[in-house]
């Protein structure tokens, strides 16, 4: 007798374990793991559905105790045995139902209806075919006649469409020629590509650097030694890491196996899947939200049937089914797009890494301004490091200036624009060069800060910004410190204290007023709503038809325009007061990015960063491209404040209807964690980023250690406890390790 564990289709933590259910003799050889499947469930054996997890021959109740199952839910996507596995660890790492992990790890849920191309093809020698055709004009069939004209005309075939539309011919006409055995149907099951007919496969390769070469060598010697590790390969914008990544996946390639490769942001697409596609050939595909059902389909059954070699694409990309995985790229490692911010909230670094150590691959993260945990893990030891110090051929980095718009306010320029910038601008446009206008918005949350001295009003116990609230309070995210809104600096004194805000129309706008024949295209999020929005965008920027290129962050990840020659960073206080201890990571990651996007040619390039704090040390390390410097900064920062890589972190979020009732209850959990060890460092409970959202309100604990173990063992701890408490059916937990973002 044969029966199978499943997870039920809930995402309740009540049915978070597993069932068994006995297979029919009408399903016998049928059912596999990662299979959905239905059966009776409760004591109404209500009709359910469900994943398989596992089988077995010896039950674990008495079997006439056991229900069947009733049947394979028809349509839906089998999960890889090896995606059960990764599931299974994300929601003992991440706190989450195990459904809600096995729905994660299935980036196409659904089948969708094959596209297939039907050919009409002569069964007959053609001079047998001309007498038919005689035959059918004396008989006055017109409708056969014209479909063996085309025929004849076509030497023998035309598509089943083309007979439809060219010859009016209806599905009776051709299925009458089939039974006469005049002709026959030939049908081709045909992938939708949404990269077909875009680009040309090319055999040119680039010589490697002497760095690029020692990369991709050390890296291979582990591989051939059977050593399969994790590597950080950290280069200066413009230093050719693609070309690593290539040269690296070319080898795994030869080997019959695959790879993946993931960006941050859908808008890097495109010119990804160029580079690549120019390498590899049709043999590489993508996988992102943006597709339409149908091709994300097609993706995943390519991948699966051994038809792809590389899969690109943002975090889901990961779980690519592909058979035999060689090695997993992420491209700048550093970006928070890569941590989920709903259930289960993973890390897809981390999922790789565990991914890759399950089936054999090796993990490579690559960025020039590389998050502090892969830096520290490298320093380290415990990851491979390989540094690229200097672009390639006669491209050199941009020359960079700090703008003091403090200084800019005490000569009476209240304009969004800089002298200089404006300056630099008019130039280009004279000279018929490119400019890239940069507003770094993410992480932007209402805080407050001084126009005369660039101060940003902060919580004196956690050494992050505070954010302004409606009621007139300025509060603290992560232990709940607050205070009213001053009407003074209280650093200098200064009454042009105020939130900051600014926005990419309001940017363009000035722009064309202060240049009305300027050619300017905005990238944002208004602007790319549609499916290939970020294609158009960045493709007529990239001919030229456009001089000023204006967007957020999208804009600044790993394009590559050879007459840009300005780029201006509008506002870099936006990223740097965000009230988030990563703050000034980021601003230093968006900055260095940004001013990398200049003079990747032949044509030298400039960078201006206009702020509030030019004296920061993220804004003056980024100026001068100077990573290492940052980094001994920042990670005193942290090591001071305790936080990630010199301690672990692990984010509760509460949420509940009821205000006053999740109050109560966050206080009573935190205070309970707080009798579980003296060595954790308990933060909150505290009102969340987001106090209120659609009508549910939320709070947030924060704890640190120094292990992560730990971390996991209080998790386990609180997950148990939480099942007891009679808060549990009007409070929702989640969990989150070393949250990226705020709740």
């Amino acid at each position: 007798m044969e029966y199978v564990d499943v997870i039920v289709d809930i995402s309740h933590e009540k049915l978070d374990h597993k069932f068994q259910y006995r297979v029919p003799e009408t399903l016998r050889g049928k059912i596999r793991i990662g299979m959905q499947v239905r059966f009776p469930f409760g004591r109404g054996n209500r009709p359910t559905k469900g994943y398989v997890i596992g089988f077995t021959d010896e039950p674990d109740y008495p079997p006439e105790k056991i229900k069947e199952l009733t049947g394979i839910v028809e349509g839906s996507v089998c999960a890889e045995s090896q995606l059960i596995g990764l599931a299974a660890w994300m929601r003992e790492q991440y706190g989450s139902t195990m459904n809600q992990a096995l729905k994660t790890v299935l980036p196409v849920k659904q089948e969708v209806a094959r596209q297939r191309d039907v050919t009409l093809r002569l069964a007959v020698p053609r001079a047998q075919a001309e007498t038919f055709l005689a035959e059918e004009l004396h008989k006055n069939h017109h409708a056969r006649a014209r479909l063996l004209a085309a025929l004849l005309d076509a030497d023998g075939a035309i598509s089943r469409s083309e007979a439809a539309e060219r010859c009016r011919v209806t599905a009776p006409v051709v299925r009458g020629l089939e039974r006469d055995g005049i002709l026959y149907s030939e049908t081709e099951t045909k992938y939708r590509n949404p990269f077909e007919g875009h680009f040309q496969e090319t055999t040119e390769r680039p010589e490697l650097t002497a760095q690029q070469r020692a990369a991709v060598d050390g890296i291979w010697t582990d591989y051939e030694r059977g050593e399969r590790r994790t590597y950080l390969l950290q280069g200066v914008t413009g230093s050719g890491k693609t070309e690593v990544y290539m040269e690296l996946i070319e080898r795994v390639i030869r080997q019959g196996k695959q790879a993946i490769v993931l960006i941050p942001e859908i808008a890097l697409t495109y010119q990804t899947v160029r580079r690549f596609y120019e390498r590899f050939g049709d043999r590489v595909s993508v996988l992102h939200s943006r597709l339409s059902d149908g091709e994300r389909y097609d993706q995943f059954v390519r991948a699966k049937e051994g038809l792809l070699d590389v899969m690109i694409g943002p975090r889901s990309a990961l779980f690519t089914p592909f058979p035999d995985l060689g090695i997993i790229i992420i491209d700048e490692e550093h970006e928070g797009a890569y941590k989920s911010e709903t259930v289960p909230r993973y890390d897809a670094r981390e999922a790789a890494i565990y991914r890759a150590s399950s089936c054999g691959a090796s993990v490579v993260l690559g960025s020039a301004t590389p998050s502090l945990e892969s830096s520290y893990r490298a320093r380290e030891g415990t990851y491979g490091w390989y540094r690229l110090d200097s672009r390639i051929g006669a491209a050199v980095l941009p020359a960079v200036h700090i703008v003091d718009l403090r200084k800019e306010l005490k000569e009476g320029n209240r304009s969004i624009f800089s002298r200089r910038l404006t300056d630099a601008l008019g130039e280009r446009l004279r000279r018929g060069e490119q400019t890239m206008l940069f507003l770094n918005r993410r992480g932007f949350s209402g805080f407050v800060s001084c126009r005369s001295c660039g101060e940003a009003l902060r919580c004196p116990h956690c050494d992050v910004s505070l954010s302004l609230h409606i009621d007139g309070y300025l509060k603290c995210h992560y232990c709940g410190y607050e205070m009213r809104m001053p009407k003074a600096c209280p650093s200098c004194g200064s009454p042009y204290i105020s939130g900051f805000r600014a926005g990419t129309q309001q940017i363009e706008r000035e722009v064309k007023r202060l240049f009305p024949s300027a050619r300017v295209l905005r990238m944002d999020y208004d602007t790319t709503r549609s499916k290939e929005s970020y294609e158009k965008i960045l493709s007529a920027f990239g001919r030229g038809e456009a001089d000023v290129l204006v967007g957020t962050q999208m804009i600044v990840k790993g394009h590559d325009f050879p007459n840009v020659t300005l780029v201006g960073v509008v506002a870099a206080d936006i990223s740097l007061h965000a009230p988030d201890y990563r703050a000034a990571e980021r601003t230093f990651a968006l900055l260095t990015q940004a001013v990398g996007r200049a003079g990747r040619a032949q044509k030298p390039g400039e960078a201006l960063i206009q702020t509030y704090r030019p004296e920061h040390y993220s804004i003056r390390a980024a100026a001068k491209q100077d990573y290492d410097a940052f980094y001994v900064q920042e990670l005193s920062y942290r090591r001071l404040m305790g936080y990630p890589p010199i301690q672990e972190m692990l984010g509760i979020y509460l949420s509940s209807t009821e205000q006053e009732f999740l109050r109560q209850s966050s206080e009573k959990l935190g205070a309970y964690i707080r009798t579980l060890d003296a060595s954790l460092q308990v933060i909150g409970p505290a009102i969340a980023a987001l106090a209120k959202k659609n009508d549910i309100y939320r709070m947030v604990i924060y704890i640190k250690h120094e292990r992560k173990e730990r971390l996991l063992e209080v998790k386990r701890q609180l997950e148990s406890r939480i099942e007891k408490e009679a808060f549990a059916d009007r409070v929702r937990v989640q969990f989150d390790y070393n949250p990226q973002q705020s709740y």
